[in-house]
């Protein structure tokens, strides 16, 4: 008899685990570990200075498209940012929305500030383009 499927079963990881390194983000180094508000902060900075599609170790779900819109005009700068933002940040389920955008052209270069909302508090952030 043949059976009708091979035995394997759908796994659900739930919530990953909270705990996690502490990245130093003026130093680059790594200070221990961190868990709640800080860990999902951390989270949401690494999302936003890592640029989809440039590393082979993140699933192409991981990171922001910013690089991109380098020499856009700035009316659609300030659209696509919050969008690409907000969008990269929901995949981790403890980000819930990102709001409060302030834009502020410095050169060439495009700086932002903004409110990421977690299930543990909102932290303030920031990304230069």
């Amino acid at each position: 008899m043949i059976p009708n499927h091979n035995g394997a079963e759908a796994v659900s990881l739930g919530r990953l685990a909270e705990t996690t390194f502490y990245l130093d983000e003026e130093t680059g180094e790594i200070r221990g570990m961190t868990d709640g508000y800080q860990a999902a902060r951390q989270a949401a900075w690494l999302i936003l200075h890592t640029e989809r599609y440039a590393f082979l170790i993140y699933s192409w779900e991981y990171g922001t498209e910013l690089q991109g819109l380098l020499g856009s005009a700035d009316s659609f700068l300030i659209s696509e940012i919050k969008r690409r933002v907000a969008e990269a940040l929901l995949v981790d389920d403890r980000i819930t929305g990102a709001s409060g955008f302030v834009f502020e052209r410095r050169r060439n270069r495009m700086e932002v500030r903004f409110t990421v909302h977690t299930i543990y508090g909102d932290a303030a952030l920031w990304a230069e383009i």
